[in-house]
């Protein structure tokens, strides 16, 4: 029953990891979005390109 325990314990504990790291994924990519907003409304080309560059390593 003990072993039962904890290989349930380390699923939740998997299963914990896994929503946390979608939720931060999640959030950095909506903070590039708008950080990308506004390089293209300034029209800072340099910050646009670095964005969009870490955005589209991101999505690998």
């Amino acid at each position: 029953m003990d072993k039962m325990k904890v290989t349930y314990e380390a699923m939740l504990g998997l299963a914990a990891e896994m929503v946390l790291d979608e939720a931060f994924k999640k959030y950095r990519t909506e903070q590039i979005y708008k950080a990308i907003d506004r390089a293209l409304a300034s029209g800072d080309e340099d910050t646009f390109y670095r964005l969009a560059k870490e955005l589209n390593e991101m999505r690998k």
